[in-house]
């Protein structure tokens, strides 16, 4: 699909947008797309001002077949703007697909990189080791919106020959004067990896090294995240085949980060243990950029791929979500996730409670934010709607988020937590993100509720008191294509 074909099926699907905008399920203080899917944020990056949002959109599939890059602008992650796609599957080396990539803002342009997706359809291939390509692919545009042709940069055939054909969601990294790129990769022995290639001023790539954790962590390592933080290096990544290791590691595929110690240009690097970023059933593939304020903020996808729990908005022509931009701090070798302070201007009334007088309270405004901040607590059950509760058992010292039939499938996730400081709960239609311990443990998940819900402590062992917000909504003008 090119640009002119973009616009003709465009004008033909105005009754599938207004299909998904009438949808009760509509989200208030969320990125969504118009029509169709969206999955992973991509090109994240601040320019002369403007934060730009890129991000894998299909705007006319509710399953996400045909990949393109949507882009929504904002400056205060309050006001935003949809605008027509920027990079369509037009190349002979993307025609099945843009990808997941990057941006990095140098020289007075924002340069991008992403992988272009070729899959054949001529023979009896595995789509691993035969019947693809995975390009790498750079373009840049001077204002965000107008982009430089394409240019290849690398093939399979480029990369160290014991990859599979899986490397892709490539990520710029720039250390002591010297340019390194991750792209998440799968080895022939279904490892999972990072393959790191070298350059100057982003061109002249080469293959640097491989990075693998001691032990098999998965097969595949997908949209991976190198940066620093607090004087420390972090290695996001996304990895797939990670069999459920007590109460954690229950979803199909895994999010979380490793800590990397070590020398990069030597190669001499080596990961500590993982751990999640997000708890939820529905977080995946996030990207994160250093805004012009100093502020590393990620962005994530509300979603995840080859889940076995369903969406009901698919029914009204969309599927799918990304979070609220986070701001990431790293205390103690731990990153902790809050909402950006602009978060806090979409706060409307508010209403304060005792433990006591926060029970059973009847919410039809389902967009609201619930602040709890707790003293010498043992044990809760916090209704968050109907048949949702978020848990604690400190003589077990977990943490428990069941859905109930509201999940459409989604039923319980955990996370090991010795105390309960603190929690704050967005919620926001069909979706919730909860942060416990100022971010130290976050889930976030799609729920589908109707009708008036029953919140609050159904029983509480400790001291508590509760803020509650409305929460108003973004402001969403999208551009005449």
């Amino acid at each position: 699909m090119n640009i002119e074909e973009f616009r003709e099926v465009w004008e033909e699907n105005k009754e599938l947008r207004e299909l998904a905008a009438n949808d009760k399920d509509r989200l208030n203080y969320h990125i969504m797309p118009t029509s169709g899917w969206v999955n992973d944020p991509n090109g994240l990056c601040q320019f002369k001002g403007i934060y730009h949002i890129y991000y894998q959109y299909s705007p006319f599939d509710v399953n996400g077949k045909l990949k393109l890059w949507g882009h929504i602008t904002t400056e205060d992650f309050i006001k935003y703007q949809e605008h027509e796609p920027v990079l369509y599957p037009d190349f002979r080396y993307d025609q099945n697909g843009v990808y997941s990539g990057s941006a990095v803002v140098r020289n007075g342009k924002i340069n991008y990189f992403y992988t272009g997706n070729v899959k054949y359809l001529d023979g009896d291939y595995d789509y691993i080791m035969t019947g693809r390509e995975q390009n790498l692919i750079a373009c840049s545009s001077e204002d965000g919106f107008n982009f430089s042709e394409k240019e290849l940069i690398m093939t399979n055939t480029d990369f160290p020959s014991n990859l599979s054909l899986h490397v892709r969601d490539p990520k710029v990294y720039h250390k002591n004067g010297i340019d390194y790129m991750v792209i998440g990769a799968r080895d022939d022995n279904s490892i999972g990896c990072i393959l790191v290639l070298k350059g100057k001023d982003l061109k002249d790539w080469e293959c640097h090294t491989v990075i693998y954790s001691d032990e098999k962590f998965g097969y595949m390592w997908e949209c991976p995240d190198l940066f620093d933080l607090n004087g420390e290096t972090v290695l996001v990544t996304c990895p797939q085949g990670v069999p459920e290791e007590g109460y954690i590691y229950k979803n199909v595929h895994q999010n979380g980060y490793f800590l990397v110690n070590g020398d990069l240009e030597s190669k001499d690097v080596n990961l500590s243990e993982f751990r999640l970023l997000d708890y939820g059933f529905d977080f995946y593939a996030p990207q994160s950029f250093e805004d012009e304020s100093g502020r590393r903020i990620l962005v994530g996808w509300m979603g995840i791929p080859d889940a076995d729990y369903t969406n009901r908005t698919t029914e009204n022509g969309w599927q799918h979500a990304l979070t609220m931009p986070r701001e990431l701090i790293l205390k103690n070798g731990i990153i902790y996730q809050r909402p950006v302070e602009e978060i806090k201007s979409l706060r409307g009334d508010n209403r304060t409670f005792t433990a006591d007088e926060f029970k059973n309270l009847e919410v039809e405004n389902l967009s609201f934010e619930l602040c709890a901040e707790f003293e010498k607590c043992n044990e809760f059950k916090l209704n968050l709607r109907n048949d949702i509760s978020l848990s604690f058992d400190k003589s077990k010292g977990l943490i428990e988020l069941n859905m109930g039939e509201s999940g459409c499938g989604r039923d319980v996730r955990y996370a090991y937590c010795d105390e309960v400081r603190n929690i704050d709960v967005y919620s926001d239609i069909s979706a919730f993100e909860i942060f416990i311990n100022d971010g130290e443990i976050v889930f976030t998940t799609r729920a589908y509720t109707d009708g008036i819900q029953k919140i609050g402590f159904e029983k509480l062992d400790g001291l508590a008191k509760v803020c509650m917000y409305d929460m108003k909504k973004i402001v969403f003008e999208i551009d005449e294509f």
